[in-house]
């Protein structure tokens, strides 16, 4: 028998392991079913902590905890999820998967557990085994990046590294006593400057895609240099945000910012997509991000604190887009429909709720922590209702053979 008699093999889509345990067969599956269910146990010890006075991390302290564990334990889960699926779509290599994605997810979740308890072990060691997975992510997203040349994306790169060293900043300052807000907004501004970046990516394609089937009239403005002068503003606005949050140039960057990346939504034509949910909500996820410069541009006019203004940023628009994307991410690499179910659409809508509750408790101070519980009860409810639909998915459901 020659080789050209040879009978040929169905071709197999290149990432796409169909052998060996489900979970670790692409990045997304182990890390987005361990951020919707550490989104959902975090925030109720959290809850707990406050309601029953729960010794929460230790001597590490119940609020640092709280705020360490959404920025870098669930928010990190998903933006590992997210990286070591999307950049192997970028560059057409092979994902990690298997062994090496098994290390990568055991250090993440060996950082829950050690700083959920870390007097347990010497709070030194817990920390340094929380501050190893967001390195080791910089190392894989690198390796694979410039493997592929994918040079416009060392970007991206750079949002991890600053992640990498807000962690570590933070952990130094809770250490010694000191205000871990510096760290917490350097955090925070890296996740904005991804969702600026990459959602400037894929929500207008997403949206076009969805409107072009529907051969609709108008259609999203491509990237062009508007785009990049809202990045170069946006940058500069968090930068001052991060170092001198309440001077006036702050404000004033920040309104700027706000202005520019309303504009910047406006022209990726959300409206029209109101009847898919799944297309939908990254706009309303985007829209966070101008309204968090709004917001801080209003801190210094005592209309409201700065946590308040931090959380428009983490829970609308870091929260509302890592579900939307994970939940989009999830049913298109698994074969689901790409349509939001009724689930998926109330999983929205809670965290939606949540997202305008937290900060309006600073303009109700009489039911200020009434407010905060329902707000962490909308986010739990959010999560576990993602967990609950795709838990199953993840966990069994590959994307089938092309024929």
């Amino acid at each position: 028998m020659t080789q050209d008699t040879l009978p040929r093999r169905k071709p197999v889509p290149r990432g796409l392991a169909h052998s060996g345990p489900v979970l670790l067969s692409y990045g997304f599956r182990p890390f987005f079913l361990a951020a919707g269910v550490w989104a959902v146990l975090a925030m109720a010890l959290w809850i707990l902590a406050l309601m029953a006075d729960l010794p929460i991390g230790g001597l590490y302290g119940g609020p640092a905890w709280h705020a360490h564990e959404m920025l870098f334990g669930y928010s990190t889960a998903a933006l590992a999820g997210f990286l070591l699926t999307a950049i192997p779509n970028w560059t057409g290599r092979l994902p990690v998967s298997g062994a090496p994605l098994a290390l990568l997810f055991a250090v993440w979740l060996a950082g829950r557990a050690a700083l959920i308890a870390p007097d347990m072990i010497d709070i030194t060691l817990a920390v340094a085994i929380d501050a190893l997975f967001l390195p080791l992510l910089l190392v894989i997203c690198a390796r694979e990046i410039i493997a592929g040349r994918k040079w416009r994306d060392l970007k991206i790169l750079a949002a991890v590294a600053a992640l990498a060293s807000a962690n570590a900043g933070y952990h130094v300052l809770v250490l010694k006593a000191e205000d871990p807000g510096l760290a917490n907004r350097l955090a925070v501004a890296a996740f904005i400057m991804l969702i600026g970046i990459i959602g400037g990516r894929i929500i207008p394609s997403f949206t076009r895609n969805w409107l072009a089937k529907r051969e609709a009239k108008t259609l999203p403005t491509p990237y062009n240099h508007f785009d990049t002068l809202s990045l170069v503003v946006a940058c500069l606005a968090l930068a001052a945000w991060v170092s001198i949050p309440d001077h006036p140039a702050t404000s004033a960057a920040a309104l700027v910012a706000g202005v520019l990346n309303t504009i910047r939504l406006a022209r990726w034509q959300g409206w029209q997509t109101s009847a898919e949910r799944l297309v939908l909500v990254l706009h309303f996820a985007y829209a966070f991000v101008p309204l968090g410069f709004f917001i801080i541009a209003l801190v210094p006019f005592g209309l409201f604190d700065p946590i308040s203004a931090l959380h428009v940023f983490t829970v609308g628009g870091i929260g509302l887009m890592t579900l939307a994307v994970m939940s989009r991410a999830t049913r298109g690499h698994t074969g689901t429909p790409l349509t939001a179910s009724m689930t998926t659409g109330l999983s929205y809508l809670c965290l939606l709720l949540g997202a305008i509750l937290r900060p309006l408790a600073t303009l109700a101070p009489d039911h200020y922590m009434t407010l905060v519980s329902l707000s962490g009860l909308c986010w739990m409810l959010a999560f576990g209702l993602y967990v609950l639909e795709y838990a199953p998915i993840l966990l069994t459901k590959r994307k089938p053979r092309p024929e």
